[in-house]
């Protein structure tokens, strides 16, 4: 039989579909998690502000900012943890914190690993002392931002005076009166001068890196603009914009401050968008850290040491290697076997095995 004419040929079949990727799965779950987050915190701001009744409309556009904020940071935190590494890291951390066994043995050790690696940064120390200062100037000046911002933002906190001008002002949280205190004296100084103390704080440790990151060649090789310097520059200007608020409403009776309150909001408006796509997002993936240093003390308290193959120093914890040794398998990388030795001997292993195959016969 001769074959038929190519006209009257039977259509080839189109090819099977491609099994659906997980990346559009990952998507629709980060999109689902920031949308709930952002409603619950609606919520809260509804309700926590007795209905809308404690909430100033002034703050609006930080409100909203927040939202915005909430979405962001649960959908990055929902694709992170969906790699395999960041999965794997939580898994270890969140079995290290609810572990009976380790609570028995090692009490005190969730405080400390909480105060060492949140807290002080000790970390940060090692590689130096200037740099571990200033860290902690930014850490604590933010931590009292937010602490005193948001709740003023959401409506939470509330600062009342019976005679509409003090000195006398009652401080209250969701509508219940927490103290009183008089304006005039050390307390209601601190407690009105809060956010200008954060930013003192803020700006010598922002310059600082600033500073850094201008002189310093390793920073001056690596350094983003947008990752790097943005968020130190906005650090800044949200930390001078609200010392010149109080400048202006304490020397100059207030002149500028429509400006500059303008200025400010949108200085912070912008850094709250900022944090969940920058180098801020740090903030929120710190605390995994403590549950991986205590799935590592816990090894090491038990002698889980994991000695180098070659020199038999110790590299690590033989459950952390093992942990590094399944995360690399799952990324398909091939060389999973390298886990088992120490810095030192891969820079040895690798080097002779330039000079064996690459340059052969060298002297």
């Amino acid at each position: 039989m001769t074959e038929p004419p190519a006209a009257k040929r039977p259509a080839a079949k189109p090819p099977a579909a491609k099994p659906p990727t997980g990346k559009p799965t990952v998507a629709l779950r980060a999109t689902a998690a920031g949308t709930a987050l952002s409603l619950l915190l609606i919520l809260a701001i509804v309700f926590g502000s007795r209905r809308l009744k404690d909430f100033d409309s002034a703050l609006l556009p930080y409100a909203c900012a927040t939202v915005f904020l909430a979405f962001g940071v649960a959908y990055r935190y929902t694709v992170w943890v969906s790699s395999p590494g960041a999965r794997r890291l939580l898994t270890q951390g969140w079995r290290s914190l609810f572990s009976v066994a380790n609570f028995r043995r090692a009490p005190t050790a969730l405080p400390r690993m909480a105060a060492t690696y949140l807290g002080l940064q000790k970390f940060l120390g090692a590689r130096s002392h200037a740099r571990w200062a200033a860290h902690q100037l930014v850490f604590w000046g933010c931590l009292l931002a937010a602490a005193i911002t948001f709740p003023l933002t959401w409506g939470w906190f509330t600062f009342t005076s019976s005679t509409g001008s003090g000195p006398g002002y009652e401080m209250r949280i969701w509508g219940l009166k927490i103290l009183g205190f008089d304006s005039l004296n050390l307390l209601g100084r601190l407690m009105f001068h809060g956010l200008d103390i954060a930013a003192l704080l803020v700006i010598p440790g922002a310059s600082y890196f600033l500073w850094r990151r201008m002189k310093d060649r390793g920073a001056i090789t690596g350094q983003r603009f947008a990752y790097d310097l943005v968020p130190l520059l906005l650090l800044i200007v949200v930390s001078v914009t609200g010392l010149l608020l109080t400048f202006s409403s304490v020397f100059l009776h207030g002149g500028g401050y429509e400006f500059l309150a303008v200025l400010h909001m949108v200085s912070v408006v912008f850094t709250l968008i900022y944090i969940p796509f920058g180098k801020f997002f740090h903030i929120v993936q710190r605390p995994a850290a403590v549950g991986m240093q205590l799935f590592k003390y816990t090894a090491r308290q038990d002698e889980q040491v994991f000695p180098c193959r070659r020199c038999g120093e110790p590299v690590d914890t033989a459950p952390y290697v093992e942990n590094l040794r399944g995360t690399m398998r799952d990324l398909r990388l091939g060389f999973d076997a390298w886990a088992e030795y120490c810095p030192r001997c891969k820079r040895v292993l690798r080097g002779s095995a330039y000079l064996a195959h690459v340059k052969k016969g060298y002297k």
